[in-house]
């Protein structure tokens, strides 16, 4: 019996790197075995994906020592940062959020070509400040120069795996479904007691996908061999305007739903942590609709990943727990 290929994965117990060594495992007759990077071999998630048969391997981003050797040996990696990771004053006083992004997509690149990796795919976003020059849009710059940080400080690392020669694939992931729930995002009642879908999308169309569906897209690149080294994946599970959510949302609740969207400059002055960033992400997302969304294929994504969820399909799944939040 041929033995199988490793495919490592960066941040296992987290939401993208869970759903690639779920679908691993789930495909125990495939020609990969998965082995699980985990900062806490010892959480429950990492115990139950040993229970399950999967290798789990101590690792940090912020350790190239400890990634060389989890990659060593291994065919290919998964590789994700997390720019919302939960950090100390202390450690954001001496680095910005993008830079740790930038450093631990370096350190994953020197890793991986120290290993001799033959697969590499990275999970990236959109670099916003092209976009905003050319239109000439008038969005404040946060930290560092950036327009939203953790879009184009995640494109700015794509250069790392680049400069090292490393074979990579660039899957550009889209908004997750789950900050409908995670992020307050999902219909509430207004004064009147209507259900009111609130985003910032104007008429736009937006590209959206299940959290779940990075790490099965990323297991259909693996499995696709080297037809998708060097190229970037645009990775959507459904494209739809507010008002096309707003009916979903009506049909899985059962009752009618209004879109009602806000403006960016409201976002941006909503007054808690994020809200610049977010208002200038949605206004990328607006303005840019037309390549954000184009440059996202479900057809290409589909044929790569043939369980790849709708919005409807997640909507009916967690259809009661969006009903307690409204």
């Amino acid at each position: 019996m041929t033995e199988k290929k490793i495919i490592a994965v960066v941040g296992a117990t987290g939401a993208q790197g869970g759903g690639l060594v779920r679908a691993l495992l789930d495909d125990w007759n495939g020609p990969f075995a998965v082995r699980a990077l985990t900062r806490n071999p010892g959480s429950v998630k990492a115990k139950e994906f040993a229970a399950r048969g999967a290798e789990v391997v101590q690792a940090d981003l912020d350790d190239e020592t400890s990634l060389r050797a989890a990659f060593d040996g291994a065919y290919g990696a998964f590789v994700v940062t997390n720019f919302r990771e939960e950090l100390t004053a202390e450690q954001e006083a001496l680095r910005s959020r993008a830079r740790m992004e930038r450093d631990q997509a370096e350190n994953a690149a020197r890793a991986a070509e120290a290993a001799g990796l033959k697969h590499v795919v990275w999970s990236t976003l959109e670099d916003t400040r092209p976009h905003f020059k050319f239109l000439g849009s008038d969005v404040p710059t946060i930290g560092d120069g950036y327009k939203v940080p953790h879009l184009d400080a995640k494109n700015e690392a794509n250069a790392s795996f680049v400069s090292h020669g490393v074979p990579t694939t660039f899957l550009e992931t889209s908004f997750f479904y789950e900050m409908f729930i995670y992020a307050g995002l999902s219909p509430r009642r207004d004064p009147d007691g209507r259900a009111t879908l609130t985003i910032p999308m104007g008429d736009s169309t937006m590209a959206l996908v299940a959290a779940e569906d990075i790490g099965r897209t990323a297991l259909g690149i693996f499995r696709a061999g080297g037809r998708f080294i060097g190229r970037t994946v645009g990775l959507a599970g459904t494209h739809a305007t507010g008002e096309q959510m707003a009916e979903l949302f009506a049909k899985v609740l059962g009752e009618p739903v209004v879109y009602r969207p806000l403006t960016h400059d409201e976002l941006r002055n909503a007054g808690f942590p994020e809200a610049r960033e977010l208002g200038n992400m949605f206004q990328f997302f607006t303005e840019a609709a037309d390549s954000y969304v184009g440059n996202r294929s479900l057809d290409v994504v589909r044929a790569l990943n043939p369980r790849l969820r709708t919005l409807e399909d997640w909507l009916v799944e967690h259809r009661e727990l969006l009903k307690s939040a409204l």
